[in-house]
């Protein structure tokens, strides 16, 4: 018994010490600018975040106007994961999202929305989705949905624009 202590006592002190006197052979001092330098950027302050979220539905209608229902369905791949846009497609963990623009917020009466999301109770417009998708904890704070949202307002637009063709009254985009 005390060979196999003394044996694991002896691999890890090896160890260790190999570690340690590595680091002093190898020794490398951090160099006091990057290496790898990039030409030509110019930074930015992201007010798009705010802008969404605080502009009218101009803005988003334009996007729409620019968006495809194509790019939209690659972006829903995302929202598949807890929602179906089928007609007849159920719930997932999320609610189905066929007709959803133009729908009451919390309002399917077959599944069981968090209390943020029914005391919600707006009508879901190309503006309120918008907002919504931008990250959806700070529109409903209490939301079960976790989802962290879609940065790039083309994505929003397009999805919109996507979720607005999966219904069988779509809103009209002016």
């Amino acid at each position: 018994m005390n060979k196999i202590i003394a044996s694991i006592v002896l691999a890890v002190i090896l160890v260790f010490g190999i570690n340690k006197i590595a680091d002093i052979i190898f020794y490398v001092e951090k160099p006091e600018k990057s290496a790898y330098q990039v030409a030509n950027v110019k930074t930015t302050t992201t007010e798009t975040a705010s802008a969404g979220s605080s502009s009218g539905s101009g803005e988003i209608m334009a996007l729409l106007a620019s968006a495809s229902v194509a790019d939209g369905k690659k972006v829903f791949k995302k929202c598949a994961a807890c929602h179906s846009i089928a007609k007849d497609g159920g719930h997932k963990i999320g609610p189905a999202l066929w007709g959803v623009l133009g729908r009451k917020a919390g309002s399917i009466s077959d599944y069981k929305y968090s209390k943020a999301m029914v005391a919600y109770g707006k009508t879901w417009s190309f503006k309120e989705m918008n907002e919504f998708l931008t990250k959806p904890k700070d529109l409903i704070k209490a939301t079960k949905m976790t989802f962290v949202g879609l940065k790039k307002e083309t994505d929003r637009a397009a999805v919109i624009l996507y979720m607005n063709n999966n219904t069988d009254n779509p809103l009209p985009a002016q």
